[in-house]
């Protein structure tokens, strides 16, 4: 078990920021969005989750990515590694996940302490801004 109980992975996962920021957005009722400007589509029930690049501009809340290591999809523990030290340390995450690996998303705002908190759990971040 790694730090927290969450299964720490066989050995620290190599992260980096993301450079780009992006938005979150949910559609009720949309199979697929109106444009192709998207990163991520999350089709479910109750709509159509998007994640899209944010433009310096854009005024909705900002979220910063960390993205991984590559690893095989019969690897267990690997997103828990990085996700349960985030809910430790009190800040929210929303995961894309890829054959090779995962995006995981936190507000912008709260990039320094969740930086801190991967860092503390054992993994190396790069590219912190």
């Amino acid at each position: 078990m790694g730090a927290g109980g969450y299964g720490a992975p066989m050995t620290s996962l190599d992260l980096h920021v993301v450079p780009d920021r992006f938005l979150l957005a949910h559609v009720p009722g949309a199979t697929f969005p109106e444009d192709d400007e998207w990163v991520a589509l999350v089709r479910a029930p109750e709509g159509l989750t998007v994640v899209r690049h944010a433009s310096p501009f854009d005024e909705a809340e900002r979220w910063a990515g960390f993205y991984g290591s590559a690893h095989g999809l019969e690897a267990t523990g690997v997103l828990a590694s990085v996700v349960g030290p985030l809910a430790e340390a009190g800040i929210p995450v929303f995961v894309a996940s890829t054959f090779h690996a995962d995006l995981v998303l936190v507000p912008e705002a709260r990039l320094d302490p969740a930086t801190r908190a991967l860092r503390d759990a054992g993994h190396a971040v790069a590219g912190t801004r």
